[in-house]
């Protein structure tokens, strides 16, 4: 099992990530945009807590920016119905602490917004999160949870930035038509794909 991984930050394709560790092997891994947003620019080193999915297709592998995180998406592809791609894009759509206090208000409104959880996956997490939950401290850390690693956010690519938004929301699950119409709601000149993906996800939770 890959828990964690070091290396060098070469790439940076919203939801995916490239880090080259030491030895040369450059791992691809999927990672929140919460995640996205605190990642240090290309060619910096960086340290992301993973977790490795198998599958007989696939093997897949995503990264955390902290324990924490990967913690709350271990526990919530236990939840029936709910995938790693899912787990992934209920990530992306809220801070952690935000779906701990999601599940303790017992907000299905609030779930039922984000892509692939109709209200019956949102009851089902909101019965089943809230036991295994309960450990968890206010501020929806686990005592025991620590940070992967010390980064800022601070990300610059060239490229469409646009059409990169775009297939990142589709990524995590949202329509095509979706997916360009809340990025089409926020464009503004100079931002950056990372910052449309934010903005975009604010309007999608409106």
């Amino acid at each position: 099992m890959i828990g964690r991984i070091r290396g060098t930050l070469i790439e940076k394709t919203p939801p995916f990530i490239i880090i080259e560790t030491s030895a040369g092997v450059g791992y691809e891994i999927q990672v929140p945009m919460t995640t996205f947003y605190q990642l240090p620019e290309e060619g910096t080193e960086t340290i992301v807590a993973t977790h490795l999915s198998i599958s007989e297709n696939l093997h897949a592998l995503y990264g955390f920016i902290s324990n924490k995180d990967k913690i709350l998406f271990r526990e919530l592809i236990k939840v029936n119905g709910v995938g790693p791609k899912l787990a992934l894009a209920i990530l992306s759509g809220m801070e952690a602490d935000e779906f701990v206090m999601t599940v303790h208000d017992g907000n299905v409104d609030r779930l039922v917004k984000l892509p692939g959880v109709g209200k019956k996956t949102a009851e089902r997490l909101l019965v089943e999160m809230s036991d295994r939950l309960k450990g968890w401290s206010v501020s929806g850390l686990p005592s025991s949870a620590e940070t992967a690693g010390e980064t800022t956010a601070t990300v610059s690519r060239a490229g469409d930035v646009t059409q990169e938004a775009v297939s990142a929301l589709v990524a995590l699950g949202y329509k095509p038509q979706q997916a360009s119409k809340a990025i089409s709601q926020v464009e503004s000149d100079g931002l950056k794909s990372e910052e449309l993906i934010r903005l975009a996800l604010r309007q999608l939770a409106a």
